[in-house]
């Protein structure tokens, strides 16, 4: 299928950007790597009038650390952060999820930005962007805001952006290098989407008890969410197979999927425990080094 037509701008700058959102409303889009939206117009699920393509902006490609955390421009492409060296390094956890994301030529275009304010509940980054305690910086007519993770997301495909503010830049306070990681996936084939994705991070002390953890699920509802019952369970006790086992217990209780074409309710809700516990079992590995 082909889609409905539609009027094409690619403004030069982002004040430009904006400035045709807000003339065109809730009746633009904002086009950047394009492989969530295009085939969503080809299928016309979605019947954009105007199309804003923001790929000649040139300001918001960019990768950098700082002594705070790691700064991503909004149109940075999957593949970049992938093969970064800096976030290898740094921010190996980031790094392996975007690997993750669809094929190489989808990496190759899909972008950061995109990924996020699209909102796919089975998507690796906004899962990923929880666990992280990541943020996004969005601008529009009324300025630059700050939007926390926990915040960012409200339901299916749905986030609390303004229909006129572009997403800016995606910020990730600094990992320990003490703290162990892991995302993983269930999926029906290599870089489909995920049936359930679950990513940990985690510290413990010098007497084996956790002092830091987050843990968050994608795929388990309109919204990845983070599984703050089962990290609660976990700081300040001993990591060890039983308190893994519980907290993934936890985890799955605190979990509310619904039922689609990929897998039941009750399917989900194991696999959450399944692979919670996968992911609490190599933090720990890691952190054991």
């Amino acid at each position: 299928m082909k889609p409905f037509s539609f009027e094409y701008f690619k403004p030069n700058n982002i004040d430009e950007a904006i400035s045709l959102l807000n003339g065109y409303g809730e009746d633009a889009v904002i086009l950047a790597g394009g492989q969530s939206l295009i085939p969503l117009m080809n299928l016309r699920l979605a019947r954009p009038k105007y199309i804003i393509d923001i790929n000649k902006i040139a300001e918001l490609s960019y990768i950098k650390d700082t002594n705070g955390g790691l700064s991503i421009g909004a149109l940075t492409r999957h593949r970049e952060i992938e093969k970064s060296d800096i976030i290898k390094s740094k921010y190996p956890i980031l790094s392996k999820t975007v690997s993750l994301i669809g094929n190489p030529q989808i990496r190759n275009w899909g972008t950061i930005g995109g990924s996020i304010s699209h909102a796919d509940p089975a998507g690796e980054l906004p899962t990923l962007l929880l666990a992280l305690n990541g943020k996004v910086k969005v601008v529009g007519n009324q300025g630059e805001r700050e939007i926390d993770g926990d915040d960012l997301f409200l339901g299916y495909l749905t986030t609390s952006m303004e229909k006129t503010e572009i997403l800016r830049e995606v910020y990730i306070p600094e990992i320990s290098p003490k703290m162990g990681w892991e995302f993983v996936e269930l999926t029906k084939r290599s870089h489909d989407f995920a049936i359930v994705s679950v990513a940990v991070l985690m510290s413990i002390d010098n007497a084996g008890k956790c002092n830091d953890v987050r843990i968050s699920l994608g795929g388990v509802g309109s919204m990845p969410v983070r599984a703050k019952g089962a990290e609660e369970f976990l700081l300040d006790k001993a990591i060890n197979d039983d308190s893994i086992n519980e907290a993934a217990n936890i985890a799955s209780e605190e979990a509310e999927p619904e039922s689609d074409i990929h897998a039941s309710a009750k399917y989900r809700k194991e696999m959450v425990k399944v692979f919670v516990n996968r992911g609490l079992i190599s933090a720990l590995d890691r952190v054991r080094g």
